[in-house]
């Protein structure tokens, strides 16, 4: 049988957590400021945010007699086009579509058939069609296996589509055999369920992935970890949107991992601090430290956006019993929400203070093409750019605005929030922070320092979009 050969690319977003960088070159003559960004960029980017794509690594855990699957992460990787690749795929981020584009284009100009999926295909089909020879829609977990099928009896067709989610009940394990181990931080990543009850506007999980919770089997999943613990014994993410969405399916995994002595992250809701018992399981199994979505400190506006479960009266007690455990905290906030004021920046950076938060996040809200946000914003005419240019909604690390705050003047927003995170990442804030957490002490001073040199990319890029649109406001007068 002739052997066919699969390359799976994963594309970085030109900036943000893939590869932070101002968003415009940097044209600074200063040598020393050129290489220290440089490392920290290279540091950053094994040290904090290198995880290998889990979808291209369910995807080359697919078996399929005469083809040889291999994943590309160009964060680390250049591409081997001096081997024959009988396929190529490519996963389209929302955020980062233009460079998949590209690089689409240049591989089916040198011959090669390009396949391509992910969420910007499964949501926005038509505007790919042109991109690409084959378009796969939908989680792919039980349609690659058509692909790879057809690639060997020479029968592919133009479109995959999944019709209904695929059963995580029955999905196999996942493999890494795809990937150079040594590129990452921790190749440890697993999901244990997919899917999302809530529906806040601004995030594209359950428009992607639906609003029923669908869970693997326990025992898969702990498969899976003492398989990978053969192999890289660092620490595991648990790259579920809400690892406690199930309390008791959550409490019966995460006990049954306790014997593996494993140490994890994952996201949560701060929901979380209101049950001992999850509390306990999670503190026992290993787990280090949380993200959770906190957003809004008004309710109002976190009503706004949809999102209803977590109230504000209860986030700090929460937070407290999560600590208390012996769990970090990574707080997410996005400031600049439809109800949030200019008094907004003051409430966070005293619940940042009073709460003991570990690792703040202080993000801005980025409308995601197919959110309900977007569309909202776009009909009221807030986006700043044109809705039909789904590139320039990229995703960057807080470095520019890309729309309107309703109760906020931009003018008076951008200085508002740039100089909340000067306040907030400061290397004294970093040691503070550091000295206090519960456990993991040098990964959170690790990631409070980066964020002091992240967030000052941020406030640099910011400034510099708020003169570009005060000239072009000025222009049109």
């Amino acid at each position: 049988m002739v052997q066919r050969s699969v390359l799976l690319v994963f594309i970085p977003a030109d900036s943000g957590t893939d590869g932070p960088a101002h968003l415009q070159k940097d044209v600074s003559s200063n040598g020393f400021k050129r290489l220290k960004d440089g490392m920290l960029k290279s540091v950053i980017k094994r040290a904090q945010f290198a995880i290998p794509p889990l979808s291209l690594m369910i995807l080359s855990s697919i078996e399929v007699d005469g083809v040889q699957q291999t994943i590309c992460d160009l964060r680390f990787e250049t591409l081997p086009l001096d081997k024959q690749w009988d396929l190529i795929g490519i996963s389209v981020q929302t955020g980062a579509v233009k460079p998949a584009f590209e690089l689409a284009a240049m591989l089916r100009q040198k011959g090669f058939r390009v396949v391509l999926g992910g969420p910007y295909v499964t949501v926005f089909p038509e505007r790919c069609r042109e991109h690409g020879d084959i378009l796969v829609r939908g989680e792919a977990d039980e349609i690659w296996k058509d692909v790879l099928c057809d690639l060997v009896d020479g029968s592919l067709k133009p479109d995959y589509t999944a019709a209904v989610f695929p059963d995580l009940s029955s999905t196999g394990s996942v493999k890494k055999s795809a990937l150079d181990i040594s590129n990452y931080f921790t190749t440890n990543v697993v999901q244990t369920t997919r899917g999302c009850p809530y529906s806040c506007d601004f995030c594209n999980v359950h428009v992607m992935n639906g609003h029923k919770l669908r869970h693997r089997r326990i025992g898969d999943v702990v498969h899976d970890v003492e398989h990978f613990l053969k192999e890289d014994k660092r620490i595991f993410f648990f790259l579920d949107d809400t690892v406690n969405a199930d309390e008791a399916y959550a409490e019966k995994l995460f006990r049954e991992l306790i014997p593996l002595k494993i140490s994890w992250v994952g996201q949560a809701t701060t929901k979380l601090g209101e049950n001992p018992q999850l509390l306990e399981a999670f503190a026992r199994s290993g787990c280090g430290a949380l993200l959770v979505g906190i957003e809004s400190l008004a309710d109002a506006s976190n009503r706004a956006h949809h999102k209803f479960h977590n109230p504000i009266e209860r986030q700090a007690e929460c937070i407290g019993n999560i600590r208390s455990a012996g769990i970090c905290v990574y707080g997410s906030f996005i400031y600049g929400l439809d109800e949030d004021t200019l008094l907004e920046q003051q409430t966070i950076e005293t619940f940042i203070h009073e709460t003991g938060i570990d690792v703040p996040g202080i993000n801005l809200l980025r409308p995601i093409p197919g959110t309900g946000v977007f569309d909202r914003l776009a009909d009221e005419g807030r986006l700043l750019h044109d809705r039909h240019d789904h590139d320039a909604f990229r995703f960057s690390w807080a470095q520019e605005i890309l729309y309107r705050p309703k109760r906020i003047p931009l003018e008076e927003f951008i200085p508002s929030y740039t100089e909340l995170t000067r306040r907030i990442f400061t290397p004294a804030q970093a040691i503070r922070r550091a000295l206090a957490a519960p456990t993991l002490k040098s990964a959170v001073l690790m990631f409070n320092l980066f964020y002091v040199h992240m967030y000052g990319l941020s406030r640099k890029d910011l400034l510099g979009q708020m003169a570009a649109l005060d000239v072009e406001s000025s222009s049109t007068l």
